[in-house]
């Protein structure tokens, strides 16, 4: 029987183009400190065995639809060339549908660190652009700590990030994240989370 294989390609780590304006910096110093931690032939491996999901452009640049924290924690350590696994040729797209299509797919997510919907022209044009928003890192230590599963809806940490955006402040995230952790895996349980993907708490009566 046969079977698809992706199609891969080798890429310049600092010329690929995001499809999203924010990351959680504390998640990328996360994944900076485990890739510090890894031999050469180990780096080597990773390296050979993490595909960047992708689309290639109509300008000829490939834009990756996930993994912008790796990809960022990766430029931090001068890691040049990342393979691409090409999930769409949108190269023949005129440039001004290009972001419609892209947008009905959910491989774009314009909003920016106070979860607002942008233009799609303030995307950044690199991936050493990305702005940080404090609720996506907290989103992100939510999941690690068990407060809800990793799930497969596209850019569904940034749904939790604009949950927990209502409801702590950031000024109490930046005085004390930890006991804010604590707070938001306790609201991550409630019912009012009960909509977000990957929810994991107990609706009552149940």
């Amino acid at each position: 029987m046969f079977h698809a294989r992706p199609q891969l390609v080798q890429a310049k780590l600092k010329k690929l183009r995001p499809t999203q304006i924010t990351v959680g910096l504390a998640e990328v110093a996360l994944k900076s400190n485990h890739w510090r931690s890894l031999g050469r032939k180990m780096r080597k491996e990773v390296l050979e065995s993490h595909w960047f999901p992708s689309v290639l452009g109509p300008d000829g640049r490939h834009y990756i639809v996930d993994h912008h924290h790796f990809g960022l924690a990766l430029l931090a350590h001068d890691v040049e060339d990342v393979w691409l696994t090409v999930l769409k040729d949108l190269s023949m797209i005129d440039p001004a549908k290009f972001w419609t299509v892209m947008d009905h797919h959910q491989w774009v997510h314009p909003y920016d660190s106070h979860g607002t919907r942008c233009d799609y022209d303030a995307l950044p044009s690199q991936l050493s652009q990305l702005q940080d928003d404090p609720y996506r890192s907290l989103a992100g230590e939510v999941r690690r700590a068990g407060g809800y599963a990793k799930d497969v809806v596209p850019f569904s940490e940034f749904l939790w990030a604009d949950f927990f955006r209502d409801r702590i402040s950031q000024k109490a995230i930046q005085e004390d994240f930890e006991k804010n952790v604590d707070k938001a895996v306790k609201l991550a349980h409630s019912a009012q989370a009960g909509y977000l993907p990957g929810w994991s708490g107990k609706l009552s009566g149940v």
